[in-house]
C-alpha cells in the first residue's frame, strides 16, 4: 500500500476517533454504492452525518473545496440516498467534512458541519 493510502487511512481513523469523542455513533465506514464512496456515516441524535475526510500534511493544504466538486457531491448524495433506503431510516441528513492536518507529530482536526453550504 502506498504512503498516500496509509496516510489517508490514518486520517480517517483520526476522524472516527474525533467523532466518537464528540458523541457520535459510527454506523459505517467506506460505504460504497456504484461509483461513490462515503468515508464515514455517523449518527448523533436524529441526525445522520455523511462525512468526507480530507487528510493533509502541513505545507500541502490547498483549498479543500477544490477537491470536493459538484461530481463528488452528486455521488455522495446518490450513495446517501441508497444507504438511507437500504436501512429504512427516517432521519435528517447532513453532509460534513472533517479536515485532518498533520503538523509534525500532532494532528489537528477541523469539523465543518453542513460543509456543502460553504462551497
Amino acid at each position: 500500500m502506498g504512503k498516500h493510502n496509509e496516510f489517508g487511512r490514518l486520517g480517517e481513523q483520526k476522524a472516527v476517533d474525533f467523532l466518537l469523542k464528540s458523541g457520535y455513533e459510527v454506523l459505517c465506514r467506506n460505504y460504497r454504492y456504484q461509483k461513490a464512496e462515503v468515508d464515514i456515516i455517523a449518527k448523533r441524535g436524529n441526525i445522520i452525518s455523511i462525512v468526507e475526510v480530507k487528510s493533509r500534511k502541513m505545507g500541502f493544504l490547498g483549498e479543500i473545496s477544490d477537491s470536493i466538486g459538484k461530481k463528488k457531491i452528486n455521488l455522495l448524495v446518490t450513495a446517501t440516498d441508497q444507504y438511507i433506503q437500504e436501512n429504512d431510516l427516517d432521519v435528517e441528513v447532513r453532509f460534513d467534512v472533517i479536515i485532518v492536518i498533520k503538523n509534525g507529530e500532532v494532528f489537528e482536526i477541523e469539523h465543518i458541519e453542513n460543509a456543502f453550504n460553504h462551497f
